[in-house]
């Protein structure tokens, strides 16, 4: 077989489907029969300089191919595999894709500096593979360039593939070194430049260090600067995403060099060529958000304490980044609304004078107002839509304040403008802009109303005329309904929006119909519209939302019809299909909100169900999505009547509890869970084995993506609750599956924001779960099968509240476990309580906060743990407040006692629970 890799690697990508076929399964057999055979034979032909091209790049592909994969699971399998190779093998591979790095075919020798650069990946981290780095430099200084340009591509793909803290701080001077005078002017080579300096890209990571230190610093920032001026287009093009990486990355940094890189980038966005001038944009875009989330954090209140002290380079720059900004709007492209991807100079000067905008807020408005009042009337389409784009953009972060008076004067201009306008393209950007201004300059929390009785008909007509223009048109006016009708969402008991409901509705529907719907989002825009509508609508409006029942029936009924479809169209049949239950989705949960409503609408329940019955059968995961989240209100609105549902509608549960490929389907379908738990309490029984056993199978996965186990852990406390004391037999194996994850989530080295959200998550999810056990089971004359988890549970409170790392969602969640557990266990929790390291400290912590939400929840637990310690002891630091005394409690007794409401009683009082598996468009 390995004298015939060549002959099969070949094969393997024939015309000739057999033939192909053939082949592949050849290299399947090898693969099992003989791995380090079948790796070694790989490397041997990627080396080979007498082979093809096309048997060397599928040999490296093949060959990096085991070494990763996008799943987590798979990828973890194939390091393993990989690190139990003989290392034999091993070394006679390494030496291989070495030599290839010298080999003269580009194809051969960038693959093969890929796959070193997985290997690495996997072995320095174990410590192995030493030599690797010191033989990658010592390639650096050789001859023929192109070898100099492999070593460089390579070392640059080693930096993305492995952690910083992997390598010594010796070798990532030589690393910067080598890369740095790669890029430098006197580099004659341009390939070897480009390699270069897209290795430092990935390399900056590693620069702490020298990046700390201000000779090194300097020296690095000259030689980028300096390639935003080569000649070659690729290579300033590559430098610049350097300076834009270094401003995320080393923002605090860069005083001593922002005026120049001023003064390059405002010659780049006016002169160069495009690919460039985008990153040169970019790298203000990037300062905005750098500023953005400093601002934010801080609340621009700098102390000599702050790590990061916001510099303010953007208000610094204003009086000249605005008005190159402004020029670049008008650099517009002829087809750029036609074109769902399209990214061009205007796009990106747009968008980062968005950015400005929300940085500085007030101080913009002015210098933007002069360029519109000097372009808005021009005859030049381009200088009226660039005045347009420009007004939209600054409409976030300028204060209301500011702002109001403006648009108050322009919108009459603007409906005239979306209405009038010969040009497409200012008609499509007047469309956006006045979403923009229902978005941020309207709603019930703004003194001054911009829509008033007086222009309110006015603009509901003009958007609804606009829903006919052409297609790109259209769906930006859908968008700004949309913020329209989303800014009376509070508005009781009447919205100025409910004269003009129906006509809406219709003229929503009408444009669904369109022929070119499926252009420009628009169908999908106009549901999501529809959505927004009815979710916003006053109960006035409720009979009318009812006729609208049956109309969204029957579209879905008419997708369902058994039709012979293509691939393609059984793919638009999914899409309309999902839109469609994401609309009843919204109806139900909107006549599901009142009896009366309720009352009618169930007349529909039984169709409505069978419908998504009949969704399910397409197996189309978004459909399956959007069935299941639909099915999830209407448990919530038909309660314990959906019982007679279940048997039909189990399987469907079931297939989405396994549906490990598209986790989202599997995170939907635990939501719902929850739902008919809600829904019908202690008569979901009869399928909690199913249930259970389905989803302790997915916690034990390796498979399942990450984000879905918080979710499965809180479902949990939801079955608890709905079954109570029956969660008995369930408790040996959810309560050391939760006590497994509670460790983990409590010893977790937090990298970064996105760690810090899902242990965040995983602990909410399994104080949730603890929650839902501990109120099931209280009352119950099987309260003490608890106490043996009560230690853990305290221990687990504990050790979060020392991190110091919760956010005020977990910091709820866990006192009023710490209240369940008083509530529950009585005086078997008293004890330990008392005994507790920081229970005092958290307890009084919450007590303090800010948060009333959380305020309330530490009143709630304190009056439990006081009951749960004593009625006459006075426990150390807390204050125990007397049986006697508690129904005068001020802040609300009826849920302050024992009893069947308790915390459940009390957390029903103080909030009612978004359910974040619901979607509302």
């Amino acid at each position: 077989m390995a004298m015939e890799v060549t002959q099969v690697l070949l094969n393997a990508q024939s015309i000739d489907g057999n033939v192909r076929k053939h082949a592949e399964e050849s290299l399947k057999q090898f693969q099992e029969q003989n791995l380090p055979s079948f790796l070694l034979s790989l490397s041997g032909e990627l080396a080979n300089d007498e082979k093809p091209v096309d048997s060397r790049k599928l040999a490296g592909l093949i060959l990096k191919n085991a070494l990763d994969a996008k799943e987590q699971h798979r990828k973890l399998e194939l390091v393993q595999r990989w690190l139990s190779l003989d290392n034999n093998a091993k070394g006679q591979i390494k030496a291989c894709l070495l030599k290839t790095l010298a080999s003269p075919v580009p194809d051969a020798w960038s693959t093969a500096s890929q796959v070193i650069a997985k290997i690495a990946g996997i072995e320095l981290p174990q410590r192995q593979w030493p030599e690797l780095i010191g033989s990658l430099l010592s390639n650096i200084h050789q001859l023929p360039a192109h070898v100099k340009q492999a070593t460089l591509e390579t070392l640059g793909y080693l930096c993305e593939e492995v952690s910083p803290d992997v390598v010594d701080q010796d070798h990532v001077n030589k690393i910067l070194t080598a890369v740095v005078q790669g890029m430098n002017a006197s580099e004659g080579n341009n390939d070897v430049r480009l390699a270069a300096t897209r290795a430092l890209y990935n390399a900056l990571g590693f620069a702490q260090a020298n990046f700390s230190n201000d000779m090194e610093r300097d020296y690095i920032m000259r030689v980028v600067c300096e390639a935003t001026l080569c000649p070659e287009t690729k290579i300033r093009q590559a430098a610049y995403e350097c300076l834009v990486s270094i401003s995320s990355t080393y923002y605090e940094k860069l005083a001593p060099y922002i005026q120049d890189i001023f003064n390059i980038t405002a010659k780049a966005v006016r002169e160069d060529e495009e690919p460039v001038a985008l990153q040169a944009i970019e790298f203000w875009s990037s300062i905005c958000d750098e500023e953005i989330d400093i601002l934010e954090e801080y609340g621009g209140d700098f102390t000599g304490d702050s790590d990061i002290p916001c510099f303010y380079f953007i208000k610094q720059a204003l009086p000249a980044l605005v008005p190159m900004l402004l020029e670049t709007l008008l650099k517009q492209e002829e087809d750029q609304d036609q074109d769902e991807g399209a990214w061009n100079i205007a796009m990106a000067g747009g968008t980062c004078l968005g950015l400005v905008a929300r940085t500085v807020g007030d101080d913009i408005v002015q210098l933007v107002m002069q360029f519109i009042e000097d372009n808005i009337t021009k005859p030049d389409w381009r200088h009226r839509e660039a005045a347009t784009y420009a007004f939209g953009s600054i409409l976030e972060g300028p204060s209301p304040e500011k702002l109001t008076p403006l648009v108050n004067v322009a919108l009459n201009f603007m409906l005239t403008a979306l209405t009038n306008d010969p040009n497409n393209h200012v008609k499509d950007t007047t469309a956006w802009t006045l979403g923009r201004i229902f978005e941020f300059l309207h709603g019930s929390t703004l003194d001054t109303p911009i829509i008033t009785q007086a222009n309110c008909q006015q603009i509901v007509t003009v958007l609804l005329q606009s829903m006919k223009d052409v297609a790109n048109v259209a769906e930006k006016a859908c968008g700004a309904l949309y913020f329209l009708a989303q800014g009376y969402e509070d508005v009781t008991p009447s919205s100025p929006l409910t004269p003009y409901f129906q006509e809406i509705v219709q003229a929503l529907l009408t444009v669904t119909h369109r022929e070119d719907a499926g252009e420009s989002r628009l169908r999908t825009a106009a549901y999501e519209t529809l959505n927004e509508v009815v979710r916003c609508s006053t109960d006035e409006t409720s009979p009318m939302v009812l006729q609208l029942v049956p109309v969204i029936m029957t579209e879905l009924h008419n997708t369902l019809e058994g039709q012979k479809l293509s691939s393609d169209e059984r793919e638009k049949q999914g899409e309309l299909q999902g839109l469609l239950c994401g609309c009843l989705q919204v109806i139900i949960q909107k006549l599901g909100s009142s009896e009366p409503t309720k009352y009618v609408f169930m007349q529909y329940a039984d169709q409505i169900m069978g419908l998504f019955l009949r969704v399910f059968a397409c197996r189309s995961a978004t459909v399956h999505e959007e069935a299941m989240l639909a099915i999830g209100a209407l448990a919530y609105a038909t309660g314990p009547d959906f019982a007679k549902y279940m048997p039909e509608f189990y399987k469907y549960l079931e297939m989405g509890l396994q549906n490990f490929e598209e986790y989202q389907v599997c995170a939907v379908t635990v939501g719902v869970v929850g739902d008919i738990c809600r829904a019908l309490e202690d008569k979901i029984l009869p399928y909690c084995d199913g249930i259970m056993t389905q989803l302790l199978k997915d916690l034990s996965s390796n498979q399942l993506h990450r984000s879905v186990k918080p979710p499965i852990f809180s479902s949990f406390g939801d079955i608890a609750l709905a079954i109570g004391e029956n969660f008995e037999k369930y408790l040996i194996y959810a309560m050391p599956m939760l006590q497994s994850a509670a460790e983990l989530s409590a010893h977790t080295a937090v990298a970064d924001d996105e760690m810090t959200e899902y242990t965040n998550s995983l602990r909410n999810g399994i104080l949730e779960a603890y929650s839902g056990i501990l109120q099931g089971f209280k009352n119950s004359p099987k309260t003490q099968l608890l106490i043996p988890y009560a230690p853990h549970i305290l221990q687990f409170l504990d050790s979060m509240y020392m991190e110091k790392d919760m956010d005020d969602v977990v910091m709820k969640t866990a006192i009023g476990v710490l209240g369940d557990l008083a509530d529950t266990l009585g005086s078997n929790a008293g004890s330990l309580i008392q005994q507790s390291l920081s229970c005092k400290d958290f307890l009084n912590e919450c007590l303090s906060s800010d948060d009333h939400m959380i305020k309330e929840s530490a009143e709630w637990a304190k009056l439990a743990i006081s009951r749960a310690i004593s009625t006459t002891m006075e426990v150390t630091g807390l204050q125990v407040v007397p049986n006697c005394c508690i129904s005068t409690m001020s802040f609300g007794s009826r849920f302050c006692h024992g009893g069947e409401g308790g915390w459940v009683a009390f957390k029903m009082w103080v909030k009612v629970k978004v359910l974040l598996h619901w979607k509302t468009a």
